[in-house]
């Protein structure tokens, strides 16, 4: 097989924040799939094609960037931030477990900032210590599984940091999960709602867990709840690297 396929991180927004590796596949690609607003964040030229796509279509997407490739092409797909977080790199396995004729392909990740790594930096260092990610949608798992991530998280006394916390047509989750967070006794914990970090309308804002309102945040933020031990220090946020 010619062909070759890549799954790229795009870092959190910013061209800055794009890895010289990720940068160079991109440039020798043939073709590169992704969600559409991903995609338009790569130029057009001459002997790429572009194949923007939904973002609930990652399976249909992730066959047909190995079909393009057993053909012999340079296909990248590309994710936000961190291919393997929450993206696309999982979604490419799934459809090559059911594609065993493709399984002798080229394949790489190359990893990308992630929005949680970019949000911590932009805010001081609230995942200096023991942390943990979860993934608010419930578009791939129940409700109930998110609940009890939250709480057992909680419980643990980990510093969390949720993607994907509100979008239109998930209105109510991430106030039912700011509500679990209340329950299990979280609410004098530090939260950072960090929006769009790396772009032009970036937000950063900190407040106690007890006055977070679910409209604070959007698909375009990142949110971090800070540990027991979570404090500020002038207009920074940090979680101390000892364990109490």
């Amino acid at each position: 097989m010619t062909g070759t396929l890549t799954i790229a991180g795009l870092g959190p927004g910013s061209d800055a924040l794009v890895t010289p590796e990720v940068s160079a596949a991109l440039a020798a690609a043939t073709d590169i799939l992704g969600y559409a607003p991903y995609v338009a964040r790569v130029p057009p030229r001459v002997g790429l094609t572009l194949h923007p796509s939904d973002n609930r279509e990652e399976l249909q997407r992730a066959s047909e960037a190995l079909r393009l490739a057993a053909e012999g092409g340079q296909v990248v797909v590309v994710s936000s931030g961190d291919p393997g977080v929450f993206a696309m790199a999982s979604a490419v396995f799934e459809a090559l477990e059911q594609a065993p004729q493709w399984r002798e392909l080229p394949i790489r990740v190359l990893p990308g900032i992630t929005a949680m790594l970019a949000a911590a930096a932009r805010a001081g260092a609230p995942l200096g210590h023991d942390f943990c990610a979860i993934n608010l949608s419930d578009n791939l798992k129940p409700w109930a599984v998110i609940e009890k991530r939250l709480r057992l998280a909680a419980e643990a006394d980990f510093a969390i940091a949720m993607y994907n916390p509100r979008s239109a047509s998930r209105l109510e989750g991430f106030g039912r999960a700011l509500a679990v967070l209340k329950d299990a006794g979280c609410g004098e914990r530090l939260v950072i709602f960090a929006r769009a970090v790396s772009a032009v309308d970036e937000k950063i804002e900190t407040v106690a867990l007890n006055d977070a309102r679910p409209e604070m945040a959007d698909m375009r933020t990142l949110v971090i709840v800070g540990n027991s031990q979570t404090r500020r220090v002038g207009r920074w946020v940090y979680a101390p690297r000892q364990a109490r």
